[in-house]
């Protein structure tokens, strides 16, 4: 039995599901917290947030795929197990890394954007 195909398949299947789930929950609860940085400028906002979703799609969809090349020969179930879930939490700390990142990165802007209007007035 081919441990390899079954692995890829579990891995894709969970991975598919974590980035689908994960990037609709940030892209619809995330708005609200980008709305209030950009001061209510509600296409900036849209604008912003799906930019940022369709780069979390393609960052996460590209890394997943990568990672069936550094895939070891699998030789059992536990194995099999093992190699899916190690790829899976890695998966999901990265998607952790880049929500705060983003949010950092966002926040950071925004305070600029105040300092630069509140030094215009």
């Amino acid at each position: 039995m081919n441990f390899n195909i079954l692995s890829y398949a579990l891995f894709s299947l969970i991975t598919i599901y974590i980035i689908i789930w994960v990037g609709r929950l940030f892209h619809r609860n995330g708005r609200i917290f980008i709305l209030s940085f950009f001061q209510n400028k509600e296409e900036l906002t849209d604008t912003t947030n799906n930019l940022l979703l369709t780069g979390y799609y393609l960052f996460n969809m590209g890394y997943a795929i990568i990672q069936f090349s550094y895939w070891k020969r699998i030789e059992s179930v536990s194995d099999m197990l093992s190699s899916t879930l190690e790829k899976t939490g890695i998966l999901v700390l990265i998607l952790a890394f880049l929500h705060y990142n983003n949010m950092l990165i966002i926040y950071i802007t925004s305070n600029y954007n105040k300092n630069k209007l509140t030094t215009k007035n």
